[in-house]
């Protein structure tokens, strides 16, 4: 049977303030706005990650932000590929974001958005 399912296209993340969420993921992450994304009638961006894509999306959470595991690999997460692990760990340094390195032995670090939704990074060269 051929396949069905072919990757992923975007994820969704609810934030409470678009522009504060834009700060995290374009100057701390380096995500570029894609501009050719329609708007939806309510506030948010769409943020480009090759061929895949993270929406912003202003709308109220359900899901308390206290509460949540210390390390983000204990909480449902988003994982990201990057080039440069230390690299992306001197950004979260600089810019006071706290963040943890994968239990599991794994090259991989976690940290939260300004509204707690967790987020791996993985290193992959190449």
């Amino acid at each position: 049977m051929a396949e069905l399912v072919l990757g992923v296209d975007h994820v969704s993340v609810l934030v409470q303030d678009t522009r504060k969420s834009l700060d995290f993921y374009r100057s701390v992450l380096g995500l570029e706005v894609d501009p050719q994304r329609p708007e939806l009638g309510y506030p948010g961006a769409w943020l480009r990650i090759g061929t895949q894509a993270i929406h912003l999306i202003q709308l109220p959470s359900p899901d308390p932000v206290t509460g949540r595991p210390a390390h983000g690999g204990h909480d449902r997460h988003i994982a990201l590929f990057v080039s440069d692990l230390n690299a992306l760990r001197f950004r979260l340094d600089v810019s006071g974001i706290a963040h943890t390195v994968s239990r599991s032995g794994r090259k991989a670090v976690f940290c939260r958005d300004p509204d707690g939704n967790a987020l791996e990074f993985v290193e992959r060269k190449g």
